[in-house]
C-alpha cells in the first residue's frame, strides 16, 4: 500500500470513529462549555468537521494565511447538520487524495498569519498533523460527553461504556 492510500484509509477510519461520535451529538447542547476558556460544544464539533476538509485543501494550495482570510466557519448544531458536514469534508479529502500523486505530497505547505510563518511542513507532514488533530479534538469531545453522562463509543477499541460487566 502506497502513502497515499495509507493517509486515504486512515482518513476513513477516523470518519467512521468520529461519526459514531457525532451520532451522538445531544442537539440544543450547542453552547456547552467545560471552563470559560474552553471551546463550546458547537465549535468543538464544527472545528473537528473542518478538519476533514484540510487534507483536500492542502493538497489544493500551497498555504493558508489567517490574517488575510474572512472566512469565518458556520456554527453547525444539529446531528442532522453534523453528519452532513463531515460527510462532505471527508469525500472531498478522499476525492483529492485519489487525484494526487506521491510528489504531490512532497511539496511544502504553510500556516502563516499576515505573511510569518507560524509552521511549515512537506504536505504529508501537515496532513498527518491535520490526522492527529482529529484525534486530539475528538478525546476533547469524549470529556464533553463524559461531563454531560452521553456514553462514549470505542474509538480504537471498546469503551468504558461498551464494556460488559
Amino acid at each position: 500500500m502506497d502513502t497515499l492510500q495509507q493517509l486515504s484509509a486512515e482518513l476513513e477510519q477516523e470518519y467512521n470513529i468520529t461519526k459514531k461520535f457525532f451520532e451522538l451529538y445531544p442537539d440544543g447542547k450547542g453552547s456547552y462549555k467545560p471552563h470559560p476558556k474552553s471551546y463550546s460544544l458547537s465549535h468543538l464539533v464544527t472545528h473537528i468537521v473542518e478538519i476533514f476538509g484540510w487534507p483536500g485543501f492542502m493538497l489544493q494550495t500551497e498555504e493558508l494565511d489567517l490574517g488575510k482570510t474572512d472566512y469565518r466557519p458556520t456554527p453547525l448544531d444539529t446531528k442532522t447538520d453534523l453528519l452532513a458536514a463531515l460527510e462532505k469534508n471527508k469525500a472531498s479529502s478522499q476525492e483529492a487524495l485519489q487525484k494526487a500523486t506521491g510528489a504531490d505530497l512532497e511539496k511544502n505547505w504553510r500556516l502563516a498569519h499576515n505573511g510569518q510563518t507560524l509552521a511549515e511542513w512537506t504536505k504529508y507532514s501537515a496532513m498527518r498533523h491535520a490526522l492527529n488533530q482529529i484525534t486530539h479534538h475528538r478525546a476533547q469531545l469524549g470529556v464533553y460527553y463524559r461531563l454531560n453522562d452521553i456514553p462514549l463509543p470505542g474509538s480504537y477499541g471498546p469503551s468504558a461504556d461498551d464494556q460488559q460487566f
